[in-house]
Protein backbone atom coordinates (compact mmCIF):
# COMPACT_ATOMS: atom_id res chain seq x y z
CA UNK A 1 0.00 0.00 0.00
CA UNK A 2 2.95 2.44 0.02
CA UNK A 3 3.24 3.16 -3.12
CA UNK A 4 -0.86 4.48 -3.02
CA UNK A 5 0.52 7.14 -0.34
CA UNK A 6 3.10 8.29 -2.94
CA UNK A 7 1.05 8.49 -5.36
CA UNK A 8 -1.66 9.85 -3.69
CA UNK A 9 -0.17 11.01 -0.54
CA UNK A 10 1.05 14.43 0.84
CA UNK A 11 0.97 16.01 -2.39
CA UNK A 12 -0.33 19.68 -1.23
CA UNK A 13 -0.63 19.90 2.22
CA UNK A 14 -1.39 23.31 1.33
CA UNK A 15 -2.49 25.98 4.05
CA UNK A 16 -5.61 27.79 4.05
CA UNK A 17 -6.01 30.70 6.42
CA UNK A 18 -9.36 31.09 6.37
CA UNK A 19 -9.77 30.34 9.95
CA UNK A 20 -13.59 29.87 11.34
CA UNK A 21 -15.21 32.69 13.88
CA UNK A 22 -18.54 30.90 14.78
CA UNK A 23 -19.37 26.97 14.33
CA UNK A 24 -22.37 26.58 11.79
CA UNK A 25 -23.26 23.66 13.54
CA UNK A 26 -22.63 21.05 16.12
CA UNK A 27 -19.17 19.69 16.72
CA UNK A 28 -18.44 16.25 15.70
CA UNK A 29 -18.08 13.74 18.59
CA UNK A 30 -18.44 10.58 16.82
CA UNK A 31 -15.73 9.51 14.48
CA UNK A 32 -16.95 6.92 12.00
CA UNK A 33 -13.55 5.92 9.77
CA UNK A 34 -10.16 5.84 11.72
CA UNK A 35 -7.36 2.74 11.94
CA UNK A 36 -6.23 2.68 15.07
CA UNK A 37 -6.62 -1.58 16.42
CA UNK A 38 -3.12 -2.58 16.35
CA UNK A 39 -1.65 -4.17 14.02
CA UNK A 40 -4.09 -5.63 11.36
CA UNK A 41 -3.90 -3.52 8.70
CA UNK A 42 -2.07 -0.10 7.99
CA UNK A 43 -2.81 1.85 11.02
CA UNK A 44 -1.89 1.33 14.72
CA UNK A 45 0.72 -1.05 14.89
CA UNK A 46 0.97 -1.46 18.50
CA UNK A 47 -1.28 -0.75 21.44
CA UNK A 48 0.90 2.08 22.52
CA UNK A 49 0.03 3.62 18.95
CA UNK A 50 -3.75 2.63 19.49
CA UNK A 51 -3.81 4.80 22.47
CA UNK A 52 -2.30 7.58 21.08
CA UNK A 53 -4.65 8.32 18.84
CA UNK A 54 -7.56 7.61 21.03
CA UNK A 55 -5.99 9.99 23.35
CA UNK A 56 -5.52 12.58 20.71
CA UNK A 57 -8.97 12.50 19.78
CA UNK A 58 -10.75 12.18 22.81
CA UNK A 59 -8.64 15.64 23.44
CA UNK A 60 -10.47 17.05 20.52
CA UNK A 61 -13.96 16.18 22.28
CA UNK A 62 -14.67 12.79 20.36
CA UNK A 63 -17.09 10.61 22.37
CA UNK A 64 -16.94 7.97 20.22
CA UNK A 65 -14.80 6.66 18.24
CA UNK A 66 -15.40 3.58 15.09
CA UNK A 67 -12.44 1.54 13.97
CA UNK A 68 -12.93 0.65 10.23
CA UNK A 69 -10.27 -1.52 9.48
CA UNK A 70 -9.17 -2.34 5.88
CA UNK A 71 -10.81 -5.66 4.38
CA UNK A 72 -9.00 -6.70 1.53
CA UNK A 73 -8.85 -9.87 -0.35
CA UNK A 74 -5.14 -9.33 -2.07
CA UNK A 75 -3.49 -7.32 1.26
CA UNK A 76 -5.56 -7.03 4.53
CA UNK A 77 -7.86 -10.72 4.66
CA UNK A 78 -9.58 -9.50 7.84
CA UNK A 79 -12.26 -11.48 9.19
CA UNK A 80 -15.19 -10.54 12.23
CA UNK A 81 -13.04 -12.55 14.64
CA UNK A 82 -9.58 -10.84 13.84
CA UNK A 83 -11.42 -7.15 14.19
CA UNK A 84 -13.67 -8.35 17.21
CA UNK A 85 -10.43 -9.89 18.82
CA UNK A 86 -8.53 -6.79 18.59
CA UNK A 87 -11.38 -4.14 19.33
CA UNK A 88 -11.12 -6.20 22.68
CA UNK A 89 -7.58 -5.60 22.94
CA UNK A 90 -8.21 -1.58 23.05
CA UNK A 91 -11.14 -1.65 24.86
CA UNK A 92 -9.63 -3.26 27.78
CA UNK A 93 -6.64 -0.96 27.79
CA UNK A 94 -8.72 2.35 27.69
CA UNK A 95 -10.71 1.00 30.30
CA UNK A 96 -6.89 0.39 32.23
CA UNK A 97 -6.07 4.25 30.87
CA UNK A 98 -8.98 5.60 32.35
CA UNK A 99 -10.44 7.28 28.77
CA UNK A 100 -13.91 7.90 29.13
CA UNK A 101 -14.58 7.17 25.60
CA UNK A 102 -17.03 4.58 23.23
CA UNK A 103 -14.62 2.41 21.23
CA UNK A 104 -16.37 0.24 18.38
CA UNK A 105 -15.29 -1.47 15.63
CA UNK A 106 -16.96 -2.18 11.86
CA UNK A 107 -14.21 -2.36 8.85
CA UNK A 108 -13.52 -0.40 5.49
CA UNK A 109 -14.50 -2.98 2.68
CA UNK A 110 -12.47 -3.32 -0.46
CA UNK A 111 -14.63 -3.05 -3.54
CA UNK A 112 -13.39 -6.03 -5.48
CA UNK A 113 -14.84 -9.14 -6.99
CA UNK A 114 -14.45 -11.11 -3.66
CA UNK A 115 -16.70 -8.62 -1.87
CA UNK A 116 -18.83 -8.58 -4.87
CA UNK A 117 -19.25 -12.37 -3.95
CA UNK A 118 -19.44 -12.36 -0.91
CA UNK A 119 -22.42 -9.89 -1.57
CA UNK A 120 -24.10 -11.36 -3.89
CA UNK A 121 -24.14 -14.67 -1.24
CA UNK A 122 -25.61 -12.68 1.54
CA UNK A 123 -22.34 -12.94 3.75
CA UNK A 124 -23.14 -10.50 6.61
CA UNK A 125 -20.62 -7.70 7.27
CA UNK A 126 -19.24 -5.15 9.79
CA UNK A 127 -21.37 -2.42 10.03
CA UNK A 128 -21.36 0.97 12.28
CA UNK A 129 -24.73 3.17 13.27
CA UNK A 130 -28.31 2.29 11.65
CA UNK A 131 -26.29 -0.88 9.50
CA UNK A 132 -24.01 1.91 7.34
CA UNK A 133 -21.51 -0.39 4.94
CA UNK A 134 -18.50 1.99 4.43
CA UNK A 135 -16.91 1.01 1.00
CA UNK A 136 -13.93 2.15 -0.80
CA UNK A 137 -12.85 1.18 -3.94
CA UNK A 138 -9.67 1.97 -5.84
CA UNK A 139 -8.07 5.29 -5.97
CA UNK A 140 -6.64 4.63 -9.45
CA UNK A 141 -9.25 2.67 -11.39
CA UNK A 142 -12.93 3.22 -12.00
CA UNK A 143 -14.45 0.27 -10.18
CA UNK A 144 -16.79 -2.00 -12.40
CA UNK A 145 -18.52 -3.08 -9.43
CA UNK A 146 -19.57 0.29 -7.42
CA UNK A 147 -23.07 0.14 -9.39
CA UNK A 148 -24.08 -3.33 -8.29
CA UNK A 149 -22.46 -2.87 -5.02
CA UNK A 150 -24.71 0.10 -4.27
CA UNK A 151 -27.80 -1.58 -5.46
CA UNK A 152 -26.93 -5.24 -3.73
CA UNK A 153 -25.98 -3.56 -0.29
CA UNK A 154 -29.41 -1.30 -0.57
CA UNK A 155 -31.53 -5.34 -1.48
CA UNK A 156 -29.50 -6.98 1.48
CA UNK A 157 -30.90 -4.27 4.34
CA UNK A 158 -27.22 -2.34 4.32
CA UNK A 159 -26.77 1.30 3.95
CA UNK A 160 -24.01 1.97 2.08
CA UNK A 161 -21.45 4.29 2.46
CA UNK A 162 -18.55 5.53 -0.23
CA UNK A 163 -15.35 6.36 1.74
CA UNK A 164 -13.63 9.51 0.56
CA UNK A 165 -14.80 9.53 -2.65
CA UNK A 166 -12.70 12.81 -2.80
CA UNK A 167 -9.74 10.94 -3.13
CA UNK A 168 -10.33 9.16 -6.06
CA UNK A 169 -8.22 10.47 -8.82
CA UNK A 170 -10.26 8.73 -11.65
CA UNK A 171 -12.75 11.06 -11.43
CA UNK A 172 -10.56 13.97 -12.03
CA UNK A 173 -10.80 14.63 -15.55
CA UNK A 174 -13.93 16.71 -14.95
CA UNK A 175 -15.74 13.44 -14.01
CA UNK A 176 -17.27 15.04 -10.70
CA UNK A 177 -20.77 13.84 -11.68
CA UNK A 178 -19.40 10.08 -11.25
CA UNK A 179 -19.25 10.65 -7.84
CA UNK A 180 -22.81 12.56 -7.33
CA UNK A 181 -24.24 9.84 -9.31
CA UNK A 182 -23.39 7.57 -6.74
CA UNK A 183 -25.42 9.28 -3.89
CA UNK A 184 -28.25 9.38 -6.56
CA UNK A 185 -28.01 5.60 -6.26
CA UNK A 186 -28.54 5.57 -2.92
CA UNK A 187 -25.06 5.76 -1.31
CA UNK A 188 -23.63 8.32 1.61
CA UNK A 189 -20.56 10.03 1.21
CA UNK A 190 -17.78 10.11 3.80
CA UNK A 191 -15.38 12.68 2.65
CA UNK A 192 -11.93 12.68 5.12
CA UNK A 193 -11.71 15.77 7.26
CA UNK A 194 -7.69 16.32 6.20
CA UNK A 195 -8.93 16.53 2.72
CA UNK A 196 -9.85 19.93 3.59
CA UNK A 197 -6.50 20.55 4.11
CA UNK A 198 -4.30 19.80 1.36
CA UNK A 199 -2.83 16.82 2.87
CA UNK A 200 -3.56 14.33 0.09
CA UNK A 201 -3.34 16.58 -2.80
CA UNK A 202 -4.86 19.62 -4.37
CA UNK A 203 -7.43 17.70 -6.14
CA UNK A 204 -8.99 15.89 -3.32
CA UNK A 205 -8.95 19.35 -1.16
CA UNK A 206 -10.67 20.94 -4.47
CA UNK A 207 -13.28 18.16 -4.89
CA UNK A 208 -14.17 17.95 -0.62
CA UNK A 209 -14.99 21.49 -0.83
CA UNK A 210 -17.02 21.11 -3.74
CA UNK A 211 -18.94 18.07 -2.31
CA UNK A 212 -19.36 20.17 0.70
CA UNK A 213 -20.72 23.22 -1.92
CA UNK A 214 -23.57 21.26 -3.17
CA UNK A 215 -24.29 19.53 -0.10
CA UNK A 216 -23.45 16.62 -0.58
CA UNK A 217 -21.55 15.07 2.41
CA UNK A 218 -22.98 12.96 4.53
CA UNK A 219 -20.17 11.71 6.73
CA UNK A 220 -16.89 13.48 7.99
CA UNK A 221 -14.19 10.73 9.15
CA UNK A 222 -10.59 11.23 10.24
CA UNK A 223 -9.30 8.38 8.44
CA UNK A 224 -6.61 8.43 11.19
CA UNK A 225 -4.08 6.20 10.86
CA UNK A 226 -1.34 7.54 12.61
CA UNK A 227 -0.97 9.54 15.23
CA UNK A 228 0.74 11.88 13.39
CA UNK A 229 -2.47 12.87 11.05
CA UNK A 230 -3.62 14.44 14.62
CA UNK A 231 -1.29 17.21 14.06
CA UNK A 232 -3.05 17.97 10.53
CA UNK A 233 -6.93 17.80 12.06
CA UNK A 234 -6.35 20.02 14.75
CA UNK A 235 -5.32 22.58 12.24
CA UNK A 236 -8.54 21.59 9.77
CA UNK A 237 -11.42 22.23 12.28
CA UNK A 238 -9.78 25.94 12.47
CA UNK A 239 -10.76 26.06 8.49
CA UNK A 240 -13.85 27.64 7.52
CA UNK A 241 -14.83 24.66 5.07
CA UNK A 242 -14.92 22.38 8.09
CA UNK A 243 -16.81 24.85 9.86
CA UNK A 244 -19.17 25.19 6.50
CA UNK A 245 -19.42 21.62 6.46
CA UNK A 246 -20.89 21.53 10.58
CA UNK A 247 -23.67 23.34 9.01
CA UNK A 248 -24.80 20.18 6.91
CA UNK A 249 -27.22 17.70 8.59
CA UNK A 250 -24.15 15.34 9.01
CA UNK A 251 -25.04 11.48 10.16
CA UNK A 252 -22.12 11.32 12.41
CA UNK A 253 -24.28 13.02 14.78
CA UNK A 254 -26.92 10.49 14.26
CA UNK A 255 -24.41 7.04 15.47
CA UNK A 256 -25.21 6.95 19.19
CA UNK A 257 -23.48 6.03 22.43
CA UNK A 258 -24.29 2.58 23.88
CA UNK A 259 -23.66 1.20 26.98
CA UNK A 260 -20.24 -1.37 27.03
CA UNK A 261 -21.31 -4.28 28.44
Amino acid sequence: MKWLFKLFGKKDQSKNKEVIKEPMGPPITTDMHAHFLPGIDDGAQNIGESLAIIKSLHSMGYTKLVATPHVMSDFFKNTPEIIHKALEEVRTAVKEEGISIEIDAAAEYYLDDVFIKKLRQGEKFLTFGDNYLLMETSFINPCIFIDEAIFLAISKGYKPVIAHPERYGYTYENNFDEIVRWKKLGALLQINALSLAGYYSSNAKRYAERLIDEGHVDFIGTDTHKAKHLHWLEKVRKLSYYNKALGLSLLNHSIKEVPQK
